[in-house]
């Protein structure tokens, strides 16, 4: 909970600062070479990749960024991050985001219970509520770079939550993620995943 605070805190001192603007259509442009993982909108085929399409720009950047300097490991997006400048990571950043995402669906005994733990955590085991930094509907938070996490597919959140879970993805702020998703269970990150996937 003390690292959501001062993650916040940080992000809202910081929160003048200014970007170059971005191009669309040089983003869509580029973004070409992104399709056959991503879709030519953003909105990936295979489970296995993210949906792009209408994440916050700034998050996007952040991810590039980092994979290109190895913060975030992967190397299939360390080759395709590597040659790209500054520009344009903000470009198809902002390209992705103008896009809309499209819909996931789970049955209603997942989303109520799914419900709980997201809306309201779980005191007991120290487990801030989700909606803490991705907001009710899933939205995220553009300025603290926190991602929309709705709609997406609902096997990639999971291995994302695996991932940050056993310290494969260390490129959260403060490790935020990696110490909430140390007191999730097997069921937990299950069940999380698929009540995420179905918010919009």
């Amino acid at each position: 909970m003390n690292k959501l605070l001062m993650t916040l805190i940080g992000i809202l001192s910081f929160s003048g600062i200014v970007q170059a603007e971005a191009d669309i259509e040089a983003g869509k442009a580029t973004a070409i070479a992104c399709a056959a993982c991503h879709g030519a909108d953003g909105n990936s085929p295979s489970n296995l990749y993210p949906k792009l399409a209408g994440q916050h720009a700034s998050y996007l950047e952040k991810q590039l960024q980092e994979f290109k300097s190895g913060k975030r490991n992967n190397a299939i997006m360390l080759g395709m991050a590597y040659s790209l400048s500054e520009q344009d990571m903000r470009n198809i950043s902002a390209y992705y985001e103008s896009q809309t995402t499209t819909p996931e669906t789970i049955d209603a005994a997942i989303a109520d219970a799914g419900q709980k733990l997201y809306m309201g955590g779980d005191l007991q085991r120290q487990i801030p509520a989700c909606t803490a930094c991705h907001g009710p509907r899933g939205n995220g938070l553009a300025l603290a770079k926190f991602p929309k996490v709705s709609s997406q597919h609902p096997t990639y959140l999971k291995t994302q939550l695996e991932s940050f879970r056993n310290k494969t993805r260390n490129n959260d702020q403060n490790s935020m993620m990696a110490d909430i998703a140390s007191k999730l269970t097997d069921a937990d990150i299950e069940l999380l995943s698929k009540y995420i996937s179905a918010l919009h």
